[in-house]
């Protein structure tokens, strides 16, 4: 199987930082950054602005890139490869009516640093890419549900 390539917001709006669930499965408390898979002919920041909008109600502008993770799950030959690009708040916020039309965000929300530290949270490394600026590579991150 080839690796798929998906795209991810960090979005950092009054020091804190947008995630959604990683799960439709409620019983997951797996949170991640909000984002998807490539879709074919579109750029990547065009993926991932329709994506944000798709899972959160916002509109987002795209910024530069600052982290790659990649995470695989070796029992269901599953590779994934994630760009992660630094992103700013245009329009919108954050309501609970809001449905994601693939019915895999059910919730989505702004974390301090602080809060971000109690969470499961994937990758491990997106708290010290979204605050300290910098720029992160995660090999081969084993995914874990």
């Amino acid at each position: 199987m080839k690796p798929r390539l998906a795209v991810r917001a960090v979005l950092l709006h009054e020091d804190r930082l947008l995630l959604v669930n990683a799960w439709a499965d409620p019983k997951s408390q797996l949170w991640c950054a909000p984002g998807g898979g490539v879709e074919l002919g579109q750029s990547l920041p065009d993926n991932l602005a329709r994506e944000v909008m798709e899972e959160t109600g916002l509109t987002i502008s795209v910024g530069p890139p600052c982290l790659v993770n990649e995470f695989h799950d070796p029992e269901r030959d599953f590779h994934q490869v994630e760009l992660f690009f630094r992103c700013k708040l245009i329009a919108g916020e954050l309501r609970d009516d809001w449905q994601d039309p693939e019915q895999i965000v059910r919730r989505r929300a702004w974390f301090t640093q602080d809060e971000v530290e109690e969470l499961y949270l994937k990758p491990s490394s997106l708290p010290q890419v979204a605050w300290n600026r910098g720029f992160g590579y995660d090999p081969l991150e084993r995914i874990v549900f």
